[in-house]
């Protein structure tokens, strides 16, 4: 199980990726086992969940590139990976552990938002309907139930937090970071990307409820970036036991949430340990999630 890696060169150490230096133009970004909830690295991670959000991520990075470019080069177990890149020293060090859970990069510049877009009120967004009839602000019709499908999709970013919680955002608050045609932009093509994912998840047997997408300029450009439709940053829904109002089975990362939750935890910081079934029924369905959406057995 991946949970640490020990390669020279690292630049920076997420809640679930370490992404290190290649040159000055590429990176490699190695997806961990670790998992967060609630915004804290749980100290249990997840077997094969690294491989499966590398793999889901370079399969959705290929299929949006009509509607958006991104910064995925190649995966790094994938064919003749040294000699595309020169015969880089790096690359060509890796060990086969880490190259199954890798992908190479193009640098890009980081904008610092979440761009989250919710196709169904459930999680937080259902939390804040609860209590105020809104979600992310915004006046939402009443009698809406868990699970149930909004009319339209809703972009509701928040802040992306290096530490602690993210925080919502308003729109206002978009605009002043990035200015009015950025976020314009963001908006759209977050919802496009959502939209084509969640038809794609669809005909293969899963529901993409929600997601969240990062951003990233290259040469002015703006590109996809991170990670792309995984359990990790998605909820994926069963369709075949889906009922709005009622338990939503689910094949992502909802299944841990809720047993912390069962557990009293309050959110903070120590995580408590997963127990062994726990862990391989969240993998069991990372491992799901992937063999529908790609058709692929991992």
């Amino acid at each position: 199980m991946l949970l640490e890696t020990h390669l020279p060169n690292r630049i920076h150490q997420g809640k679930v990726r370490d992404t290190y230096a290649i040159d000055d133009d590429m990176l490699l970004m190695v997806t961990t086992d670790r998992i967060s909830a609630f915004d804290v690295v749980l100290p249990t991670g997840i077997p094969n969940k690294g491989r499966v959000l590398n793999r889901l991520s370079g399969f959705w990075f290929d299929k949006t590139r009509h509607l958006v470019p991104n910064h995925l080069l190649a995966l790094a177990d994938g064919p003749d990976l040294v000699s595309r890149f020169g015969g880089n020293e790096f690359l060509a060090g890796l060990p086969e552990d880490v190259c199954g859970q890798a992908m190479v990069v193009r640098k890009a510049e980081r904008i610092d938002i979440e761009c989250v877009v919710r196709g169904y009120i459930t999680g937080s967004a259902w939390a804040e309907y609860r209590r105020s009839g809104t979600v992310s602000g915004r006046k939402m019709p009443q009698g809406m139930v868990d699970g149930q499908r909004f009319p339209e999709p809703l972009f509701t970013p928040t802040t992306k937090a290096e530490e602690g919680h993210d925080e919502n955002m308003s729109e206002a608050e978009v605009v002043e970071m990035v200015g009015p045609e950025l976020a314009e932009r963001l908006e759209e093509l977050t919802k496009a990307v959502y939209l084509f994912g969640h038809d794609y998840a669809k005909d293969r047997g899963v529901i993409l409820a929600d997601t969240k997408l990062e951003f990233g300029l290259l040469h002015g450009e703006l590109i996809l970036i991170d990670e792309l439709l995984t359990p990790d940053s998605s909820r994926f829904w069963d369709p075949e036991g889906y009922e709005p109002g009622k338990s939503l089975p689910s094949f992502d990362k909802q299944f841990v949430r809720d047993w912390l939750t069962d557990q009293g935890w309050d959110r903070e910081p120590p995580a408590p340990e997963l127990p062994q079934d726990i862990v391989e029924k969240t993998s069991e369905r990372y491992l799901e999630a992937h063999r529908r959406i790609t058709g692929q057995e991992l």
